[in-house]
C-alpha cells in the first residue's frame, strides 16, 4: 500500500483553467492552504513543467499530465486530481517542443525521491485502462472518483 493523502478536498471536477501555468497554480494553491506543500512548491512545478514535461498522450485520446517536483518544497505527501473542463496543452513528456491537450492532472506532492516511482507506475497503469480513463473524465461524484483512485493507486485510506 502506498501511504499518500488524498481526499475529496484534493479534487477537482470540470476545473476550468486558460492555460497549463493557471492549472498548476490553482492545484498547488490549494495544497499550499493545505499545509501539504511549501509556497515554493507552486513555482518549482511551474518551472519543472517547462524543462521536464510531463504530459501524456492515452490510447483512449484523452491525454493526462502528472507534475511533480523536488521533496524540498512538500510537507506532507498528497495528490491531487483535475479534471479539465476543457484540456490544455501540456508538453510532451520526453519529447521537446511537442504538446498535447491534457483534460487529466495528477498533480503529486511527494516527499522522497523513491516514492515518486512507485506512485508514477501505478498512475502510468490508470493511464492504460481506457475504462478509468473514461470513469474520470465523465464522473462527477468526488467521493466514487476518490474510491476509484484508491482502489487503483492502492492508497491507504484516509479519514
Amino acid at each position: 500500500m502506498i501511504d499518500l493523502h488524498f481526499d475529496e478536498s484534493l479534487i477537482f471536477c470540470d476545473l476550468k483553467a486558460k492555460d497549463q501555468e493557471e492549472v498548476l497554480k490553482v492545484m498547488g494553491n490549494h495544497l499550499y492552504e493545505k499545509n501539504f506543500v511549501k509556497e515554493s512548491f507552486i513555482d518549482a512545478i511551474i518551472e519543472r513543467e517547462k524543462t521536464f514535461p510531463t504530459g501524456l498522450p492515452t490510447s483512449s485520446n484523452i491525454s493526462v499530465a502528472i507534475p511533480h517536483t523536488d521533496s524540498v518544497h512538500v510537507n506532507k505527501k498528497a495528490i491531487s486530481l483535475a479534471i479539465l473542463k476543457d484540456a490544455v496543452e501540456f508538453g510532451i513528456m520526453g519529447e521537446q517542443e511537442a504538446k498535447t491537450p491534457v483534460k487529466i492532472v495528477f498533480l503529486l506532492a511527494i516527499d522522497k525521491q523513491n516514492s515518486h516511482l512507485k506512485i508514477l507506475q501505478k498512475l502510468i497503469s490508470i493511464f492504460q485502462n481506457e475504462d478509468v480513463i473514461k470513469f474520470l473524465t465523465t464522473e462527477k461524484n468526488k467521493t466514487l472518483i476518490k474510491t476509484k483512485i484508491i482502489e487503483c493507486l492502492d492508497l491507504k485510506e484516509m479519514n
